[in-house]
């Protein structure tokens, strides 16, 4: 049949005229008691968002205090609480749980077309540990606080007199919520894919979240055990780790990274998987080698197991393993520059549009790229040397982890914003306010590169005056940064109470989530949807009608509709 016997007819949208999940039921034990994925998942959003606004506070005090060179308003101690405290709650509040927890609760089953995660009852339990542990960091802060660094580094953490086993309890719990989510959404991708939805068939978001689970399930383990032995050695005086004691300070090093370099691919896999999803819907192309980007988080997953001896080429390991460990670490770079190789080849001749989370997912290849790339110098073992415990590593850690993971969540946030919650927001404030996020990332942190190569240790509290001009120039950079945010958190804010009702699928996405309503339905979809290629834009049509995209569907006239013959 021939291109121009065939007609068009616009696909069902799933869950139009059915009340969706937000006003399907009401009152407080709704959401309390609720095994629905969307609501847990719009939960652990509130929750990681005031954990963020925390850590974020204490940041900015942090750089306020070192304006100056000396004392400005916080004592050395109250320094060390408020770094220590702010690496805590961003890494174990924030990082870890922000996209798995928040964004994939709410999108894996969608994506997935089904109705739920594989075990609703343990996905909810996950959040109530989330909260357990977030109270426990609570308690420690009211109890005397914590001075040790987010890295609970012993001997020191067995000594102090702050509240170190209420914060390791507090690390324990909330290790706990990391694998229930993990398992389920292992499970729930092994088990419940629909009829069609091959493995290569499967949005790279889930691909990314996959090999996040596998890390979790892994990995969080030994962390939680190390936590227990840290407790055990102080509130028993078993020797362990304290070498007055007999124990071995190295030993706990070598567990907590074990656990924490996994964790840093915890947090930057997912942040991938939405990477992914963006830059192909934006630039209206299939993405560019789909098969090397979904190896690449299994390799990553895998390969970030094997490098954590990097962290420690000081600390006295033989050099045979500082050699090892070091050619292991330019590996695990491998499979990260074939992500980014992918997502520039996937934008090269695409239909690019730069609306808000395309802002940010070029934000994020330009900050992840400075964060990759620094790295290099610290897995090489000559250049650590001279750049270990200096504000270079603060400010690479920094590129990745919030130049990547935070940036990307935020675009992430404002791609599948006008599905989760019904509404648009304004895209001109939205874009304003990504990019004085990124001049106000780069002013904060990129400084902090030539403090660290000019051998500025980081946490101290006072500084030579040499070294002023660039503090200063962060510490404007963090202002402007959490002004930006502020205004990103209000443009989003805003537009639940006078956002324009978001169609089904603004952006042109051709993945399941957008072929329900907005926001979805109780049960997401009317019965199981068509699984087609997930990152082909061929029958994906703006109608402004709607004022989104529908998919149109190709069907053959009717042949009773056809031109009757001419009689001559």
């Amino acid at each position: 049949m021939s291109e121009s016997h065939l007609s068009t007819a616009t696909a069902h949208v799933h869950g139009h005229g059915e009340e969706d999940y937000l006003s399907c039921s009401s009152g407080w034990k709704s959401w309390a008691f609720t095994l629905d994925h969307k609501r847990i998942g719009v939960m652990y959003l509130v929750a990681i968002l005031a954990s963020f606004l925390a850590g974020g506070i204490m940041a900015l005090l942090i750089r306020l205090e070192l304006l100056l060179p000396g004392k400005f308003f916080l004592s050395e101690d109250q320094y060390n609480h408020m770094f220590t405290l702010h690496g805590a709650i961003m890494t174990f509040l924030f990082l870890i749980p922000s996209i798995p927890a928040a964004l994939g609760n709410f999108m894996v089953p969608v994506m997935l077309g089904v109705k739920d995660v594989a075990f609703p009852r343990m996905n909810l339990a996950s959040f109530y540990l989330w909260i357990g542990g977030a109270i426990f960091f609570l308690a420690a802060v009211i109890l005397g606080g914590l001075d040790t660094g987010w890295t609970f580094y012993t001997p020191y953490s067995t000594t102090t007199n702050t509240s170190v086993i209420t914060a390791s309890l507090g690390v324990f719990i909330l290790g706990f919520s990391s694998i229930f989510t993990g398992l389920n959404f292992l499970v729930t991708i092994n088990m419940m894919r629909p009829a069609g939805m091959t493995w290569f068939r499967m949005p790279l978001f889930l691909w990314s979240l996959y090999a996040t689970s596998i890390i979790q399930i892994l990995a969080t383990p030994v962390i939680g055990i190390t936590g227990l032995l840290l407790i055990a050695e102080r509130a028993l005086g078993i020797g362990i780790f304290d070498p007055a004691r007999g124990g071995d300070p190295v030993l706990f090093q070598h567990f907590f990274w074990f656990y924490s370099h996994p964790a840093v691919y915890i947090m930057i896999l997912p942040a991938m998987g939405i990477i992914s999803e963006m830059v192909s819907t934006f630039s209206r192309k299939p993405i560019f080698g789909y098969r090397f980007i979904a190896y690449s988080s299994i390799a990553i997953a895998l390969l970030g197991f094997l490098v954590w001896g990097h962290h420690m080429f000081v600390s006295g390991q033989s050099p045979l393993a500082a050699m090892m460990f070091s050619a292991l670490t330019f590996s695990v770079s491998i499979p990260s520059a074939i992500k980014v190789f992918n997502w520039l080849s996937t934008m090269y001749k695409g239909s690019v549009s730069l609306e808000t989370p395309m802002c940010y997912t070029l934000s994020f290849i330009f900050l992840f790229g400075i964060g990759g790339l620094t790295g290099l110098f610290l897995g090489a073992l000559a250049t650590d040397v001279h750049l270990h415990d200096t504000y270079f590593v603060v400010a690479h850690f920094h590129y990745v982890m919030m130049g990547g993971t935070l940036i990307a969540f935020l675009g992430g946030l404002h791609y599948w914003w006008p599905k989760m919650f019904g509404k648009m927001y304004n895209e001109n404030l939205a874009r304003i306010a990504c990019l004085i996020i990124f001049v106000g990332f780069n002013a904060t942190f990129f400084p902090q590169f030539i403090l660290g190569s000019r051998g500025m240790p980081r946490r101290y509290a006072k500084y030579d005056p040499e070294f002023q001009i660039f503090h200063q120039f962060s510490t404007f950079g963090a202002l402007l940064l959490g002004a930006g945010l502020f205004l990103s958190a209000g443009v989003l804010l805003h537009s639940l109470l006078r956002g324009r009702r978001a169609p089904a699928n603004p952006w042109g996405g051709s993945t399941l989530e957008w072929k329900c309503s907005s926001p979805p339905p109780h049960h997401n979809f009317d019965w199981p949807p068509v699984v087609t290629e997930p990152y082909h834009y061929d029958h994906i049509q703006y109608d402004p009608k709607e004022g989104g995209y529908v998919e149109v569907e190709e069907v053959a006239p009717d042949p009773d509709d056809a031109p009757l013959p001419v009689k001559h």
